[in-house]
């Protein structure tokens, strides 16, 4: 039995983009409230990016969609799907995909459905298109993981719930600048992070988040992947690991015996916090945005409930010629504009008028 998946037609990345917003609020103002300073020096990550008052996962979405199709030369007319994984979708009960294919003029003849699956989404969806495109059942598929996240006031979640994400159109292999060798996806039950309906906050199954949760699935959809392509951890150029915080992702890496420099584009929780379904896709972003033909790109994301997709794709002669025509993910993660907790728990509605 073959131990990994691989569409019947190759595809890959035909073009990508990424969006974060340019709000930051620095953890230690967070601890500085709620803990007087005391976990300053143990502080998950160092800031997060916030959503403005007039940005939800829809405007973030369009923004990163328009990057990723200004990197190709794919009419919106040819995307015949359109599959937005986020945890933050702005309508509880109304697609945001309809809404991104009519701003984007790729609706009506096109397929359009929203996923979750917690942080997992975004790779969620871009496994769903490469099964859609390698069946033949379309040419071209706009998939994105996005979102806004939010923690409860005071709760270890709010160090790090963060926004952002990436959009990638995929498609045929001939025409990608980073073809798909192979992908592996590994779930469970485990109740590791869950919000039920009608709850606006999710909530920590604490003795399931670290090895049975993110290291065990994590480990299992890499370690099968990597052997079923018998690719050797040393022929990888960057590896992308889902960053809850800064830590998981350097502890995963090591186990592996990636080296620094080679999660070193991918790591981006540090200045911008865990953006959900937007943290593993962003990462990729970042490391199509500083890679050569020829490197191998190793993604694996996290899904809290729980599942993790691994994923490896070789950059073609193609990428060069198409990073300048949007902005780089830095670029997105550079431009910061900081504000303090009160403006924070207003922009994020943690506070409310009387």
């Amino acid at each position: 039995m073959k131990r990994f998946m691989q569409p019947n037609r190759k595809v890959g990345i035909i073009g990508y983009g990424a969006y974060v917003p340019a709000y930051r609020i620095k953890t230690s103002s967070i601890s500085e409230l709620w803990r007087d300073g005391q976990d300053r020096d143990f502080l998950p990550v160092v800031e997060k990016s916030v959503p403005g008052p007039d940005e939800d996962t829809l405007t973030m979405s369009v923004e990163a969609a328009r990057n990723a199709l200004a990197r190709c030369t794919v009419s919106p007319t040819d995307i015949r799907a359109v599959w937005v994984g986020s945890e933050s979708h702005p309508y509880a009960v109304k697609p945001t995909g309809t809404i991104l294919a009519q701003i984007l003029d790729i609706a009506p003849a096109t397929l359009a459905a929203d996923m979750e699956f917690a942080c997992k989404a975004g790779t969620e969806a871009m496994q769903a298109a490469y099964g859609f495109v390698g069946s033949g059942m379309g040419d071209y598929v706009l998939a994105l993981g996005m979102d806004t996240a939010q923690g409860k006031p005071g709760d270890a979640l709010e160090y790090t719930a963060a926004a952002g994400g990436a959009a990638f159109v995929i498609g045929p292999a001939e025409e990608a600048v980073a073809v798909l060798e192979g992908s592996y996806s590994y779930v469970t039950d485990t109740p590791d992070f869950f919000r039920r309906a009608y709850q606006k906050y999710p909530e920590h199954g604490n003795r399931f988040t670290g090895d049975p949760a993110y290291f065990k699935h994590i480990t299992e959809s890499v370690s099968r992947l990597l052997e079923g392509l018998h690719v050797d951890v040393n022929e990888i150029a960057q590896a992308v690991f889902h960053q809850p915080n800064s830590k998981f992702p350097q502890k995963i890496a090591r186990q592996f015996g990636f080296t620094g420099e080679q999660i070193r584009h991918g790591l981006l929780s540090p200045r911008v916090g865990n953006t959900y379904a937007g943290a593993s896709v962003l990462g990729l972003s970042n490391v199509l945005d500083h890679s050569r033909p020829g490197d191998k790109i190793l993604v694996a994301s996290f899904g809290s409930g729980a599942g993790s997709d691994a994923m490896l794709f070789t950059v073609t002669d193609a990428l060069p010629g198409v990073i300048g025509k949007a902005p780089r993910t830095e670029d997105y993660i550079n431009r910061t504009i900081y504000i303090d907790y009160g403006k924070y728990a207003r922009y994020r509605k943690k506070i409310y008028k009387g």
